[in-house]
């Protein structure tokens, strides 16, 4: 898909290890994804290596640390990683700081003071925010340090144009399923979409 075009952005998740080390991984415990049980925050880099990801039919691989992944897929297309672990934002921008890539992976979060961390940090901020956080949103006020702007499809009309003419330059939507939906949000000006089906939605 990226060889196609058809995905621009990757979207991951980040968790630090007991000693710091960054990695990928969605939920707090590994046992829903993994051959392993506990807590992310349990492992260290060692104990990391043994971890084995789910990939249903297709061979078992090892579940990645951040630095692996940057290493295989930076440059190839924009990344956002998503800082589920807050107090690792110097580690993720170190690693992409040394890779020289902060051109091309965004930080995300849900919370606008970690946005503005990010952004202190000299890394590019992505911020996303629910309906129901978008009811008493005033987008306006962090146009100063948020560089993608990730709205929920289920918010209004009026609260999606008011992302839109808050001053941040990308706004992105989530999570896009239909083609209606899709429809819907590019006729407001979105200028992403944010989706777990994208070889649907490039289909027009």
């Amino acid at each position: 898909m990226l060889a196609a075009g058809t995905v621009h952005v990757l979207d991951v998740d980040s968790r630090q290890l007991a000693d710091g080390t960054a990695v990928l991984m969605h939920d707090r415990d590994v046992g829903r994804t993994t051959d392993h049980g506990g807590p992310v925050s349990d492992y260290t880099a060692a104990t990391w290596r043994d971890v084995l990801l789910d990939t249903g039919d297709e061979p078992p691989e090892r579940a990645p640390t951040f630095e692996a992944f940057l290493d295989a897929a930076g440059g190839r297309a924009v990344i956002t990683v998503e800082a589920k672990d807050a107090a690792g934002l110097p580690v993720l921008a170190r690693i992409i700081r040394e890779r020289h890539l902060q051109d091309s992976v965004l930080i995300n979060t849900n919370e606008p003071t970690v946005a503005e961390r990010i952004h202190e940090l000299g890394m590019l901020s992505h911020l996303w925010r629910s309906a129901a956080q978008m009811a008493a949103d005033d987008p306006r006020a962090w146009a100063g340090y948020v560089d993608v702007l990730d709205v929920d499809l289920e918010a209004s009309d009026d609260q999606i144009r008011a992302a839109l003419e808050s001053g941040i330059a990308r706004v992105w939507a989530h999570t896009v399923v239909t083609p209606a939906q899709r429809d819907r949000l590019l006729a407001l000006g979105a200028t992403g979409i944010v989706t777990d089906y994208p070889l649907t939605l490039d289909e027009r």
